[in-house]
């Protein structure tokens, strides 16, 4: 069998870092999501609500769908997702958010 004849995984790795600029609006489309989930228990729901309205990183994570980043792409079926969403600090300019690095060199960067 030929590599494109079997099934082959790939891992992909997404970091997003958003400014939140309307927790008032975030928090409600949370809340709505939440209110709209047939299949999430009661009990559920309303733990859910009260972190949605104590933290915007947890109101985001309600309303965030991996599936949606390749509902659209031809040739693959997601096996498994997982993500989180968590306050950050924030420095655009400091080293460790530099992004430039898309070929991996900056796993093999030595920098003292």
């Amino acid at each position: 069998m030929s590599t494109s004849e079997t099934a082959r995984y790939v891992r992909l790795r997404v970091d997003v870092v958003l400014e939140i600029d309307g927790p008032a609006e975030l928090t409600e489309a949370a809340e709505a999501r939440i209110d709209g989930d047939d299949f999430m228990p009661e009990e559920e729901r309303v733990h859910a609500r009260e972190a949605a309205r104590e933290d915007s990183a947890e109101a985001l994570a309600y309303l965030v769908e991996p599936f949606d980043l390749i509902r659209d792409v031809p040739g693959i079926e997601m096996v498994q997702a997982s993500w989180s969403s968590e306050e950050i600090e924030y420095d655009p300019d400091a080293l460790e958010w530099d992004l430039g690095e898309e070929d991996g060199a900056e796993e093999d960067d030595v920098r003292p």
